[in-house]
């Protein structure tokens, strides 16, 4: 696999600090997946840049030109080749971060179906915890704009997954968290006697909570509301969720 990326510009910066807990957190980095999100990258850079939030966008070389608004929008930006699915995007992206030594890395979607401004909520849980999910499933969380069937299929993938896991968290399937650098460095490279993360596709939100979970992580659920994307179409299709429901009771 080939990837480029800029020279990190932002080891020199200083950003604004978050409190997470008694500890202050000043060197956060938001990395998100992209294929095709021309529509609202520049708007979501903003949105985080206005948080004093860095962003670095994960691009599959898409044909839409977003690494390129991306990149004009200030935000660091790693451009793979081809379409090599979500999994891979979040490795890579993690790699990069953590080689940067950015601490906590957040993973979120480019359309505002994340809000980004529950980013310092996410940040402030890891005051006690190793791992904060963004949970629609728990007491303050919700989706907004999904049809019977999206819902549906959303609610019976997490009782799915936490079947087969044995974990309790509400929300395995969800994309919104914040890791702190260390656990995140021990799920990609583990300690003897543990996997690594190895999905492609969407089941690699699940695996990792799983992987974590089983190296003794502190995880802490954080209630968000999932708004359906503003711009462009969702890539989350009947197919993608049999793909992930097959990798599930591997893992």
């Amino acid at each position: 696999m080939q990837t480029r990326a800029l020279r990190p510009r932002w080891r020199a910066r200083r950003s604004e600090s978050i409190r997470a807990g008694d500890a202050v957190i000043s060197n956060p980095l938001v990395v998100i997946p992209t294929r095709n999100e021309v529509e609202n990258v520049r708007a979501m850079i903003a949105a985080l840049g206005a948080l004093s939030l860095r962003a670095l966008i994960v691009d599959d070389a898409s044909p839409d030109h977003t690494a390129d608004v991306a990149r004009d929008a200030g935000a660091e930006v790693l451009v793979r080749e081809g379409n090599r699915g979500l999994g891979p995007a979040y490795r890579d992206g993690f790699a990069w971060a953590l080689a940067g030594g950015f601490d906590p890395i957040i993973q979120m979607d480019a359309d505002f179906s994340h809000d980004p401004a529950d980013v310092p909520r996410l940040i402030a849980a890891l005051g006690d915890s190793d791992l904060a999910l963004g949970s629609r499933y728990v007491a303050g969380g919700g989706t907004v704009n999904w049809g019977l069937g999206r819902r549906i299929l959303s609610r019976c993938g997490s009782v799915y997954a936490r079947t087969f896991s044995g974990v309790r968290y509400r929300d395995l399937t969800g994309g919104y968290k914040a890791w702190r650098a260390d656990l995140l460095g021990r799920v990609l490279a583990p300690p003897a006697g543990f996997v690594r993360p190895s999905s492609d596709g969407y089941s690699f939100q699940v695996e990792t909570t799983m992987l974590a979970h089983r190296l003794g992580a502190r995880i802490v659920e954080v209630p968000i509301v999932f708004t359906e994307r503003r711009e462009g179409r969702s890539k989350m299709s009947l197919g993608i969720a049999v793909e992930a429901a097959r990798r599930i009771p591997g893992f």
